[in-house]
This record gives structure tokens, sequence and C-alpha cells, in this order.
């Protein structure tokens, strides 16, 4: 990796001033690599999530990280990203990858060449196309609503992912889907549900490409197609508690106005999947100060009316519980495009890991990055990219 952590700041996380600490894993397909290395800095620093919540690929990489000891969820996210990455013809990685693809034209053009691979040929350990196809699949049946089949997934959590170990509840697991036939939004949590390797898959399962999943004669498809990052949920619909919420996404709300029809594809994207992650936490704050200000307006409360049942109502609302949210955004290079969610080289994946990787110790090494908030809401957000050059 470019970058190490620093040994002071190993003994500076290990107290840190929360009860919670989450981590937010939004969906990406094959962005979710950068994820990876975030996890490998957060480790490497100390810094093991009570709380790992995710959404699609992001609900992938949170299995294996709650379904895994600390001291191997590394190699294990390691394993599965090189499993997926792993298609002969395409393993060009560090400096050899580098010279054979010197230039945005010429990486463009091999970054689009690895993604009709995956259009055509699939992934190994995560999906292969339906044959037949399934306009030729019977009418009615699963295997007509979807292009490829995510067996091979199935196969790769049971092999990598410890379930009984995500039910022991440490961290608490929270992985989000939607209803196919209600449209509504569900979390499988482990504090609501048994997990099984069918509610990993149904976050992820992404029409048409994959089929909706079946579970307790409901049929789940992807959380994305509603929200791609599980902020909400945890922020909240989660117990109130000072939390200190690590906010992974793979897709940029911020971009250039597009010039080409390529562009506009991409930015359609990350505006789409981005899920107006900003949007969520300024409204977070505004309800955050409200609660603020009715733990602070029950604190002056005249012995008179303190019990009353309006004053208790009002008591439940209130308090002073604090919230830091650190935001890493993967940064997409100029070469990628709109295919960059399903592009599944070897050399983009190591890229990626490798730019959540520095990021995070970037961000780590920052000293507000990890400070408990001390301002009148009792919010505080931290982005390395809005902190460059301090």
């Amino acid at each position: 990796m470019d970058e190490q952590p620093q040994s002071k700041t190993r003994t500076a996380l290990a107290r840190l001033p929360f009860e919670c600490v989450a981590l937010l894993l939004q969906g990406g397909g094959a962005l979710g690599a950068y994820q990876g290395g975030v996890y490998q800095a957060l480790s490497e620093a100390g810094i093991h999530p009570n709380w790992v919540a995710g959404i699609s690929i992001g609900a992938f990489n949170s299995a294996i990280i709650a379904g895994n000891p600390p001291e191997t969820r590394v190699d294990t996210l390691r394993r599965f990203w090189e499993g997926l990455t792993a298609r002969p013809g395409w393993d060009l990685t560090g400096a050899l990858g580098a010279m054979l693809v010197k230039g945005n034209d010429a990486r463009q053009l091999v970054n689009q060449m690895s993604a009709s691979a995956a259009l055509l040929g699939g992934v190994p350990g995560f999906f292969k196309p339906r044959l037949p196809p399934p306009w030729l699949q019977p009418p009615g049946s699963l295997d007509a609503t979807s292009y490829y089949d995510t067996a091979p997934l199935k196969a790769t959590l049971e092999r990598l992912v410890d379930f009984d170990r995500i039910n022991a509840g440490a961290p608490r697991f929270s992985v989000g889907a939607v209803n196919v036939r209600s449209g509504n939004f569900v979390y499988f949590d482990t504090t609501t549900h048994v997990i099984r390797p069918e509610h990993v898959l149904a976050s992820g399962a992404l029409p048409p490409s994959f089929p909706a999943i079946e579970i307790e004669g409901e049929h789940y498809w992807d959380g994305g197609l509603v929200s791609n990052t599980p902020l909400q949920w945890v922020l909240q619909y989660g117990p109130r508690q000072d939390t200190l919420a690590f906010q992974i996404d793979l897709w940029s709300a911020r971009g250039a106005f597009p010039d080409n029809m390529i562009e506009v594809a991409t930015r359609q994207k990350e505006i789409q999947y981005s899920s107006r992650t900003r949007e969520n936490t300024d409204r977070f704050k505004n309800s955050q100060r409200l609660r603020c200000a009715v733990a602070m307006m029950m604190e002056k409360m005249p012995e008179a009316i303190d019990e009353s049942e309006e004053a208790k109502l009002l008591r439940s609302f209130g308090d002073h519980k604090v919230y830091s949210i650190v935001h890493l955004i993967y940064q997409a290079q100029q070469y990628e495009g709109d295919s960059k969610d399903y592009e599944f080289s070897r050399l983009s994946m190591e890229e990626h890991w490798r730019a959540g990787y520095n990021a995070t110790i970037r961000t780590l090494r920052h000293p507000q990055a990890l400070a408990r908030p001390h301002n009148y809401d009792g919010v505080a957000t931290f982005d390395i990219n809005e902190h460059q050059g301090e």
C-alpha cells in the first residue's frame, strides 16, 4: 500500500469516545473493492465497528466483515475480491498493468473490454449467464426474470462467511432490500432476523440482471432501488447512542457537466446511486438540533409540570447524544465510464482497494476526523476531500 498508519494514531484510536462505531457501506458493484481498502486501514488502526450495515455490494462486504473474526477479516475480503477478479487474460496488476495501458484512451479501452467480458461470461464466484436466456425460460419462473444466475455468489458467501458468527450479534449486522410486491424498503437486521445467505443475496439482487430472492414467501430485490446507503437506518432508526459512523460511498453526488453520451450515462448513475447522502445528513442535523433543544428545555422545566404526560413525551424525544459522520467517497477516474460498476479486472480492483486504503489513512491522520462533536446540535461531519491542504 502507498501510505502507512502512524503508530501514535493506533494508540489514540484505542479509546474512541463513542458508544457505537458504525461502518456503512453503499452499493456499487465492482467499485466495492474501495470498501475493502477502507476496512483494511481501519483494522490496522485498531478500529473494529460494532455495527456493520450495507446495501448491495456493501452487503456482501458487510457479511464478510461481520461473519469473520477481526484477525481474518481483511484476508477474507482480499480472497473475495481476488476471486471475483480471477479471470484469465485480465490479470493486469501493478507496474505491468500500468505499462500496458498507459494513457486514458488505452485504459478506457481495456476497461470496456473487461466490462464486456463480465457481461458476456459473468464473474467467477459471483454470477454466470443464464442458459438458456430468460426469454426462452418457462413463463412465470424466476429464471425468466433475470439475465444471470447468482448461485455462484451464494456458494461464495457460504464458503467465506460464518453465519453463526453474524447471528451472535457482535457486531450488529444490517442489510437493506426491497419487497418486490409491495415496493417497501426492508432491513434484515440481527436484532430482528436470523440472517442467512438469502438475506445478503436479496440486498444485491439488482434487476433485471439478477433474480429476486425468496425469503419466507416474499421476493426481494436490491435495496439500492430505493436507497443505496444505510445511513438513515443507523442514525434515525437505531438506538440513541453516541455514534461514530464511517459512511463509505462508491458514487459521488458531485461531478462535472457531461460532454458526451457516455458521460451522461455515468453522471446519471452517480446521481441515482449516491442516494442524497449529504441531504440526509443535513436533515438528520436538523432533527438532532431539535432533540438537543428539547433536552435543554426539559432541564429548565418547572417542577409543577415536570411529571405531566406532555413533559414525559418531550423527555423521551430530547437527549444530548452526539454523532460524528466520517464520509469517504470514491473519486472515479476519467477513464472508468459508466461500466465501472461491472468492470471486474484485477487492475481496477487493486486501484479501488488502494484508493480506499489511502483515503482512510489520510482521514485518520486528521485531528478533526475522530473528535467528539462539541457544537450545539451534537452532529459533526468530516470529508477528507474538503480538508485537503490543511
